[in-house]
């Protein structure tokens, strides 16, 4: 048990090997609970390992030392939508030793080791496990010390070459598996010990069922089994979304959804769901992203239809709507894993009406929220962030329709010199003597790996309107891989970003060609010009702009959301009193006061009609709360060069604070 598995990498005090058959990782860690508390915890495998769809004990039989052999099947999800699940079909040995440690040991049944191979199972891939299990210690003052080894072949073969590495990365496997058992039962001693203590009076054992039943929906979305009801809908032809159709959610969903989500008259849950490969942007930062800017992609009448559902009537299916602003979002924390790697939240979307239809769009909206992988430095780790709509009651026993992403590293197997080194986590972060590490190594400032992204939302519909829920879906999915583009394009960090003195924020071009645009699309719709410059070449258009004396500022300009400020000049982060990064998380109707706000969207439809419009002087708020006068301001629309709306422009002339 002990056994080194051949070539070890170390991810802090996890062992990970290389130029072995399939994917290896061991582990060992002290814990405050006796062996036979652990040696339960860790036999529950669905309780800790969150991939793990089902594990059943088929047949039980003790043998004469007081140990028990059992036969074991045991389905585990895909991460993504572009591979088909694993499943294995095991023994497992638990027998005690005269030192009164426990030892479990598990490998699969194959021709090769004289046993049956298992009936097959639709859509699983029958995958091995190697000899893998546990030794329990019990420690003299109490407590245990486990030694933990995993060893799988997950036949890489069998999914698509650009997923390999996948399947063939032991850092997935320690993260998701080997860590994953350590972590839990630290957890579990924890609480049983009475060190964590949670506000809003949930016990710990609650607040952790909804970890995993949020995880657990989510699986069940991205991979869609025909056994839980789930079944492929028509595509219009494009096949980057998929949808999948689930007419009887109860048997997945658990009984108390029948009476409160669906009419009696029929009705299910839809799910669109996607994969696509980003480049160059580590999964941590853009989940972080995600999670704290939920407004660069995030529908708010969206949301509010996925709200409606758990009431008894659901709005209407959203489309389209321009000019609609979004909410802004109050994260309020419930609970965090021992170590900070997972926290569960309670996101509260605060509505706001700015016409008479959007009324029925004021009230608040919760979400619960699960965000986990957020740690920069925890290596070969995957990233998510899964939610689900939740009323104000937030019952024990609340329906949950997750949705969400989910990041994969696609971390490259390598076979060459650099992969007998030892990696501690450490290293990755040193630097000076001793910390120097080879210039042609990936480091995380120097990031040149791929990441799979995974994106599935649920909603639920009544069959006259399912087809309207489903083309809504398709649409939705695609504006948010299209947002989540563009801000993985943004964030990625890049070796030219220390030489540009603006790092263009996301969803922005380059500052350059962004001035460009902002220049010429006021000469055409205005006639005049914004800048007295000679040259158009190079940066001096952009220096020009920057060095302004008004404040010239551009806004997100996307339907159903608020503008949020994406660009600003100098004289423009002044007046806000702000700086280019904080600058996203401001508002536009947050700085404007109601007299403007009134004028703004009374003058929009003309400024989407002619292109520009003039707004009469004013009184606006800065970032830090303080009055801020201007005599004049001009709104214009901000043409790329396909002539498409990439933006809207602001220029506030002669301003001052009050």
């Amino acid at each position: 048990m002990i056994g080194m598995k051949p070539g070890p990498d170390s991810i802090g005090i996890v062992a990970v090997s290389r130029n072995c058959s399939g994917v290896a990782a061991r582990a060992c860690g002290l814990v405050s609970l006796e062996p036979t508390k652990v040696a339960e915890i860790l036999k529950d495998r669905p309780s800790w390992f969150r991939d793990c769809r089902c594990l059943d004990v088929l047949s039980v039989i003790p043998t004469g030392n007081g140990g028990t052999i059992e036969l074991i099947y045991m389905q585990t999800y895909a991460p993504t939508t572009l591979a088909s699940a694993r499943d294995f079909w095991t023994l497992r040995y638990t027998t005690s030793l005269e030192d009164g440690s426990l030892v479990i040991c598990e490998r699969s049944l194959t021709s090769s080791t004289g046993g049956p191979t298992g009936p097959p199972a639709s859509s699983f891939i029958r995958a091995e496990m190697l000899p893998s299990g546990y030794l329990i210690r019990p420690c003299e003052g109490g407590g245990s010390i486990i030694h933990i080894v995993d060893h799988v072949d997950l036949d890489a073969w069998s999914v698509p070459e650009v997923l390999r590495p996948l399947y063939e990365s032991s850092k997935i496997l320690a993260q998701k598996t080997t860590v994953a058992a350590l972590r839990h039962i630290r957890q579990i001693a924890q609480e049983t010990s009475g060190e964590i203590q949670y506000g809003g009076g949930r016990q710990p054992a609650v607040l952790r069922t909804f970890s995993q039943r949020l995880c657990r929906g989510f699986n069940d979305a991205v991979n869609g089994f025909a056994d839980d009801g789930w079944s492929l809908m028509g595509s219009d032809g494009v096949e980057d979304v998929t949808i999948v159709i689930n007419s009887s959610p109860s048997k997945f969903l658990g009984p108390q959804y029948n009476s409160t989500m669906f009419p009696t008259f029929g009705g299910g849950v839809l799910c669109a769901k996607a994969s696509m490969l980003l480049q160059n942007v580590p999964p941590a930062l853009l989940v972080r992203f995600l999670r704290e800017h939920r407004s660069e992609w995030a529908d708010y009448g969206v949301d509010a239809y996925s709200a409606a559902c758990l009431k008894a009537s659901p709005y209407e299916v959203p489309c389209a709507r321009p000019g609609g602003f979004p909410s802004s979002q109050v994260i309020l924390p419930l609970a965090h894993t021992v170590e900070h790697e997972e926290f569960l939240e309670v996101v509260r979307l605060e509505g706001h009406a700015f016409s008479p239809e959007d009324v029925a769009l004021t009230r608040d909206m919760y979400l619960l929220q699960l965000c986990s992988g957020v740690d920069e430095n925890a290596a070969g780790a995957c990233a998510q962030l899964v939610f689900a709509p939740i009323d104000e009651s937030f019952a024990d026993d609340a329906p949950l329709l997750p949705s969400g992403f989910r990041v994969i590293p696609l971390d490259p197997k390598t076979d060459g010199p650099a992969a007998t080194r030892t990696l501690d986590l450490a290293s990755t972060l040193e630097v000076g003597a001793g910390g120097a590490r080879p210039a042609n190594e990936s480091d995380l400032n120097n990031y040149n790996l791929r990441s799979v992204l995974t994106i599935a939302f649920q909603f639920t519909f009544e069959n006259h309107v399912r087809d309207n829920v489903a083309a809504m879906a398709r649409q939705y999915v695609r504006s948010v891989m299209a947002s989540v583009q563009r801000v993985a394009m943004a964030i990625a960090p890049s070796r030219l970003s220390s030489h540009m003195g603006l790092k263009p924020l996301p969803g922005s071009p380059e500052a350059l060609t962004l001035a460009r645009w902002i220049c010429r699309s006021y000469r055409i719709h205005t006639g005049g010009e914004l800048l007295r410059v000679d040259s158009q070449g190079g940066d001096a258009v952009l220096k020009l702009l920057w060095n302004h004396s008004d404040a010239i500022m551009c806004c997100s300009l996307k339907t159903n959301a608020s503008p949020v400020f994406t660009f600003a000049n100098q004289a423009g982060l002044d007046m806000l009193e702000t700086t280019l990064v904080a600058l996203q998380d401001i508002m536009l109707d947050k700085i404007l006061d109601e007299a403007g706000r009134k004028i703004l969207c009374s003058e929009f439809s003309k400024i989407m009609q002619q292109g520009f419009a003039y707004l009469p002087a004013g009184i606006c708020t800065s970032s830090m709360g303080r009055p801020v006068s201007y005599e004049q301001a001009i709104a214009w629309k901000v043409l790329n060069d396909e002539d498409s709306n990439h933006c809207l422009a602001f220029m506030f002339i002669n301003w001052s604070f009050v």
